[in-house]
């Protein structure tokens, strides 16, 4: 049996798994799910899938999803 899981790994190095494979660039939250656009503020918590890493393996794949904190200037553009 052939797995595929998905990870995303927070720039304190902290590792969670999510769902689904993400694009580059996405912006996720603090769970890792894409956030819907426009955000309802630019203080909002989130985070923009900088590197995408994916170990192949004999059973399965493992894809990390390296994430950069996004400041509130950096957050203006995609808010209201």
């Amino acid at each position: 049996m052939f797995m595929n899981e998905y990870f995303v790994v927070f720039p304190e190095g902290d590792v969670q798994e999510v769902p689904d494979r993400l694009p580059l660039n996405e912006i996720v939250d603090i769970n890792g799910r894409g956030l819907p656009l426009p955000l309802p503020s630019c203080k909002t918590i989130a985070f923009r899938v900088a590197r995408i890493k994916v170990n192949e393996n004999k059973g399965g794949n493992e894809t990390f999803h390296y994430l950069e904190l996004l400041s509130a200037p950096e957050l203006i553009p995609y808010a209201r």
